[in-house]
Formats: structure tokens, C-alpha cells, sequence
């Protein structure tokens, strides 16, 4: 029993010392992490318009003459037609209808309504386009968003100056203790942080074209801008 007692302790002192040994001999790697952040701001170039179409009575205390919905469509794709507009630029986004109250205790007529999406890269356009549709038959036209066409690029560069600041924040950090950064062991891509300014104003066609009138004179007014934001956390080895 002595004999065995006496072999298990060296054993275990053996293990105990082959342990101590091997985790002196591996360096622990020394290593900061670190959050780049990185911005930009662009001006719109297009701007999509949501726009809503109905039919209309002539004489509406008698319900009488009712203005087709394909003859008010008829108009917009006419009138963006003559503004040199690409024909996929109007697009369907919606079919509705409504009853036409007139004091009556039960609408006689059902009237149908259709929704459109337009896409401009001038908010002036939409005065001329829609002088040339008949108002009546215009429920609403309101911006619903804005976008510009190099956002994946716009994306792409951000991210990248974003990766950038962090390095560029690894080295100054390292040098205020006298360390040096080495090479990356990970990089991590963090929530987008998108700004997108979303118009909520509805334009009667009647003042939009007031507004487009020669006496108005123009404006240098810019759109609210497009914020990209993005953050890269990135973690670096200290030689």
C-alpha cells in the first residue's frame, strides 16, 4: 500500500509540473479589439411618388356622367409619356374602390380608384406631369421615398472607411503604450444604420400647380440628405 501511495503522488506531481510547464512555454496571444465607425451623406436622385386615381361624376348631385378610370389613366401614362419618362417608371401598386356619397342615405354608383407608383429625379417634374391630368380624378400625390441609384457603392465604401478607422484606431491606441498592431484575427460587421427621410406631406394638384407657375420662381432648396452609417469591430494581433 506504501509502495502504490508513494507511486501515485510522484504521478500526480509529474502531471502537476508537465501542466505548469506547458502553460509557461505558450504565450498567450496578446490582441485588441476596437469599433470603426464611418458616415456619409448623399442627396437623393430619386424619388418615388405615390399617386391615386378615381373615377368622378360630372354632375355628382345626380351622379350623372361618370369620368371612367381608364380615361384618367389614360392621361397620367400620356402625360408621362411627354415628359420623356421611361414607361416602367409608372408602375401599379394598388386597385381600391369607393362609394360616391352625395347626401344620399345609399350611394347609387360604385367608383373605382388606382394606385401608381412614379419615379422622378426632380420633385418640379411632378407639377407639369400632373397639370396635364385631370385633378378631379387625382385623390392624392404624396413622395412616399427617396433613394439614389449608387447605394450598394455608397454602401460598399462606407463599410470599407469604417474598417479603416478602426484600424487606424488600433494604431494610435498602441502607440500611446508603445505597442505596435499586427495582423487582423477578426473582423466583424455590425448593425446598418441606414437614414432614409421619408416625406409624409400630401400635395393637392391644384397648389402643386400654383407652385409650378412662372411667378413662383424657382428654388435652390435642397432634399434632406441620405445618411449611410456602418460600424467594424476588428480585433488585431500586438506584436
Amino acid at each position: 500500500m506504501k509502495t502504490t501511495a508513494f507511486l501515485l503522488a510522484i504521478l500526480l506531481t509529474a502531471t502537476a509540473f508537465a501542466q505548469t510547464t506547458t502553460s509557461v512555454e505558450k504565450d498567450p496571444i496578446k490582441k485588441i479589439a476596437v469599433t470603426g465607425t464611418a458616415e456619409l451623406e448623399v442627396t437623393p436622385d430619386e424619388l418615388y411618388f405615390s399617386i391615386s386615381l378615381k373615377e368622378y361624376f360630372r354632375d355628382e348631385k345626380n351622379q350623372k356622367d361618370k369620368v371612367s378610370l381608364e380615361t384618367i389613366e389614360k392621361q397620367l401614362i400620356e402625360a408621362v409619356k411627354a415628359a420623356g419618362l421611361p414607361k416602367e417608371n409608372l408602375t401599379v401598386s394598388g386597385v381600391s374602390g369607393y362609394r360616391e356619397w352625395t347626401g344620399r342615405k345609399k350611394p347609387q354608383y360604385f367608383l373605382a380608384a388606382k394606385q401608381f407608383q412614379l419615379k422622378l429625379t426632380n420633385v418640379h417634374n411632378i407639377n407639369d406631369l400632373m397639370a396635364k391630368v385631370d385633378d378631379r380624378g387625382v385623390e392624392y400625390v404624396s413622395m412616399s421615398r427617396v433613394e439614389h441609384s449608387k447605394k450598394e457603392e455608397f454602401r460598399k465604401q462606407v463599410k470599407i472607411n469604417a474598417l479603416k478607422a478602426a484600424k487606424e484606431k488600433a494604431n494610435y491606441l498602441l502607440e500611446a503604450i508603445g505597442e505596435k498592431t499586427g495582423e487582423v484575427l477578426e473582423i466583424q460587421e455590425l448593425e446598418e444604420g441606414n437614414y432614409y427621410p421619408v416625406y409624409q406631406a400630401q400635395y393637392n394638384v391644384r397648389m402643386m400647380a400654383a407652385e409650378a407657375a412662372p411667378a413662383a420662381g424657382g428654388s435652390d432648396l435642397e432634399y434632406q440628405k441620405i445618411k449611410y452609417s456602418y460600424r467594424m469591430n476588428a480585433t488585431f494581433r500586438i506584436k
